[in-house]
């Protein structure tokens, strides 16, 4: 267990106040824990297991966390037993300053956002997409944004605090896009010029048009998602309208976090269904969610319409 113990620490000490991936066994770096993670949303630690392990790996844990010094000791400590039905989320210890039924605000690149991780198996900002909501928010000044598959809208506040001229945000999710809402005015952004779609997306496209043409396209759906997004299925189906979303010379990114499907998949549905995109780059990884293979890691690609 030492390697766990030395990857919390080193990323304790590379958090600065912020949300961090303390531990990333998903990766497959750390050779019998690939089904654990650990996050840091202080002041709160989530342990999320997506099997069943020893007790005696979450009490020793849990006696490392507690030992820290006071500066850097957790309030919380949560573990999230994911390959369970029921009694998913198990509260170690809370010294009673994080309440499970409010939001809590956290930092991330110097930006505020709202997280219930006490209460949600989905805190409502997933942190190995840092590094597109940092791309987002460099490249975004004067910018028309259309963020497909929302959420809690983290690239639509990126987009509004680097100078994005409007955004438009679409979700299935009205409880999610609320959030969203609040995490802009968290940011003192204004949100005159932002759109809180809660809609399904393949009923939109009028609506989206519209609203458009957009310099830049956000897609990050989930990877399988029954009754809303497949993305072996569904994706070809948003590709096929970007041409008209889009203005010349516009860019997209393009997101998927399925370790099944690779680069190639969007590179070849890019090439099938709207060749008049060329593709840039991919985006940089975190450094605190470190994979053997990239390919099955967070895929995050960019787009631009040349001709």
């Amino acid at each position: 267990m030492q390697a766990i113990f030395d990857s919390i620490s080193t990323q304790l000490g590379l958090s600065q106040g912020e949300v961090r991936r303390l531990f990333h066994g998903r990766g497959r770096c750390f050779p019998g824990y690939e089904q654990l993670i650990i996050d840091l949303l202080p002041p709160v630690v989530i342990i999320r297991l997506f099997e069943a392990h020893p007790v005696a790996l979450i009490e020793r844990l849990d006696q490392f966390f507690q030992q820290l010094d006071e500066t850097i000791k957790p309030d919380a400590l949560v573990v999230q037993h994911r390959y369970r039905r029921e009694n998913s989320v198990e509260i170690r210890w809370n010294n009673g300053t994080v309440d499970p039924e409010q939001l809590l605000q956290v930092t991330e690149l110097g930006l505020q956002y709202h997280v219930r991780p006490l209460k949600n198996q989905n805190s409502g900002l997933f942190l190995d997409m840092r590094e597109g909501r940092r791309w987002v928010r460099h490249n975004s000044q004067d910018k028309r944004v259309l963020n497909l598959f929302a959420y809690t809208c983290g690239f639509s506040v990126a987009a509004i605090a680097g100078g994005a001229s409007g955004v438009v945000n679409l979700d299935m999710s009205r409880g999610a896009l609320s959030t969203g809402r609040e995490n802009h005015r968290l940011n003192q952004l204004p949100t005159d010029q932002v759109k809180f779609l809660g809609h399904d997306l393949f009923r939109s496209w009028g609506r989206l048009k519209r609203e458009g043409p957009y310099d830049l396209v956000v897609i990050d759906p989930p990877s399988f998602q029954r009754g809303s997004f497949v993305a072996t299925d569904d994706y070809r189906k948003v590709l096929r309208r970007l041409p008209e979303l889009t203005v010349d010379g516009g860019q997209v990114l393009l997101c998927l976090n399925s370790p099944e499907l690779g680069s190639d998949f969007l590179l070849q549905l890019v090439d099938d269904c709207c060749p008049e995109f060329t593709y840039c780059e991919r985006i940089a990884h975190p450094e605190d969610f470190p994979d053997r293979d990239p390919e099955q890691a967070l895929k995050v690609l960019l787009f631009q319409k040349t001709g």
